[in-house]
């Protein structure tokens, strides 16, 4: 959270060197982008935490349940167990009608938490992976992970914003005369609003990998059937289907990623650079691990690890 301010920061004083010729005898006193700048990050932070979750809920257009659909009732059961198991209150449930099967919860506390489901996940998953991807959520809940990636979302988005707003005046302004060791230091505040968008997003990415993680283990806890999670992130991971209301900027919030890059399922220093999510494989070896089921890793690819350690 302190990155993505502090960016916020940068980009505002950028903005005042290359545009408005502060810090000099010639500009203003004040850094008024700086200061319009860090407004913004306060604004954004504000309506994130009191009206993100709706936000986020109405961009991918989810509804409540019709209780008097089967597959709507056995969902608001299942929920209803895992929020006993979780011991967290229930949190409201939404579905959205898409055939790429994924999930997301999202809220800023227990009181407002919400889990939405897609219509998609509810046809390919049995009632057991059911209450694996909804135990994972609910860990979310539980974790207060929700509060974090949805603050981190709206930042996200008010960075992109601002970076791009910058990037625009670069052709409407005219050119700033200036001697030529003060011209040097115009390179790296370009080069920071360019960069800007690309490294928040990284940020965003590594905090929801390791989430990801702790999800997942906090999941088997609620559920001690670390098989039924393993079995649904199989079948989902063979779906294939991209979430087509996700964007770059929400990709983080999900069960896996709804954009399906080919870079899901692989392993690396670039995968875990450029990935939202944990790789599809290790997370199901990770799981059949835990129950001592009989998976090998080298059927996922990857070596055998502590899975104790890596808990």
């Amino acid at each position: 959270m302190f990155c993505f301010l502090l960016f916020f920061f940068l980009i505002g004083l950028s903005i005042d060197y290359l545009y408005l010729d502060a810090f000099t005898a010639r500009g203003p006193s004040v850094p008024i982008a700086t200061v319009i700048a860090l407004g913004l990050s306060a604004t954004l932070a504000y309506t994130g935490y009191r009206q993100g979750s709706k936000l986020i809920l109405s961009s991918v257009g989810a509804e409540p349940l019709d209780i008097q659909i089967p597959e709507h009732r056995e969902l608001h059961n299942v929920v209803t167990e895992m929020a006993l198991a979780s011991g967290c209150r229930m949190p409201k449930v939404y579905v959205t009608y898409d055939p790429a099967p994924n999930a997301f919860a999202t809220g800023r506390d227990q009181e407002s938490a919400a889990i939405c489901v897609t219509t998609g996940l509810l046809t390919l998953l049995g009632r057991e992976e059911t209450q694996g991807v909804v135990a994972h959520e609910m860990a979310h809940i539980k974790n207060n992970d929700t509060l974090v990636m949805l603050l981190i979302s709206v930042l996200l988005g008010g960075v992109v914003l601002l970076s791009d707003w910058a990037q625009r005046s670069i052709f409407g302004a005219r050119p700033l005369r200036r001697p030529s060791g003060q011209a040097l230091l115009a390179i790296p505040a370009l080069l920071l609003i360019v960069i800007s968008p690309l490294i928040s997003r990284l940020l965003a990415m590594a905090v929801s990998r390791q989430r990801e993680y702790l999800a997942d283990a906090t999941a088997v806890e609620f559920t001690r059937n670390p098989r039924g999670l393993a079995m649904a992130l199989e079948k989902i991971r063979d779906a294939g289907m991209p979430f087509q209301k996700a964007t770059r900027g929400t990709a983080h919030l999900f069960f896996i990623n709804p954009l399906r890059r080919r870079l899901d399922g692989s392993d690396g220093k670039l995968a875990d650079l450029l990935s939202s999510h944990p790789p599809i494989n290790r997370r199901i070896m990770l799981l059949y691990q835990m129950g001592a089921l009989p998976r090998s890793a080298a059927q996922f690819g990857f070596e055998a690890i502590d899975v104790q350690g890596a808990r």
